[in-house]
């Protein structure tokens, strides 16, 4: 199994492990990670049976205007907007995720912002055999779950949970 981490994140799959096929020709990612996951699933060259995307990143519904604050917040105090990002992905548990923190980059938060899923991308896998599957948290504060269950159902299984947030907790 190949695991893609989150933005600020590192090591943090074992978060995911009820849910996570340990499979050799599994790949994975949780939000950030989850963009990196399926950009792999689409040029891998090996077997791939199942591509499972944690809380993907999806901010394709949201405007300029919001891309531009969250990236003049991180330009402004990267250590206060991490925290309060922190903060956002484990409610509404208080879940201690520090063990798992990596600083994020401006580049990162960027392209996370600024991705655009492409559904033709997403048809692609699934005509090639791959199993796709999105878990979203209905109280999630930093993606629209509805958005993102709406949008992947075509194309994947999404599993929506109730009273979690973007870490599944």
């Amino acid at each position: 199994m190949k695991f893609f981490s989150g933005f600020c994140l590192a090591n943090e799959q074992e978060l995911f492990a009820p849910y996570l096929n340990q499979s050799d020709f599994t790949v994975a990612g949780f939000s950030y990670g989850a963009i990196k996951a399926f950009e792999y699933a689409l040029t891998c060259k090996e077997r791939i049976d199942t591509l499972q995307l944690f809380s993907p990143a999806f901010f394709q519904d949201k405007d300029a205007k919001f891309k531009k604050l969250q990236t003049l917040s991180f330009s402004k105090n990267s250590e206060a907007y991490t925290q309060n990002f922190m903060q956002n992905i484990t409610y509404p548990s208080s879940f201690d995720m520090q063990p798992f923190f990596k600083q994020g980059s401006l580049e990162e938060l960027n392209e996370l912002l600024n991705y655009t899923w492409d559904e033709i991308h997403l048809q692609a896998l699934k005509e090639r055999g791959v199993v796709i599957e999105v878990y979203v948290g209905e109280q999630d504060t930093i993606i629209d779950p509805l958005h993102v269950k709406d949008f992947f159902v075509p194309y994947a299984s999404v599993y929506y949970f109730k009273r979690v947030g973007h870490i599944l907790k």
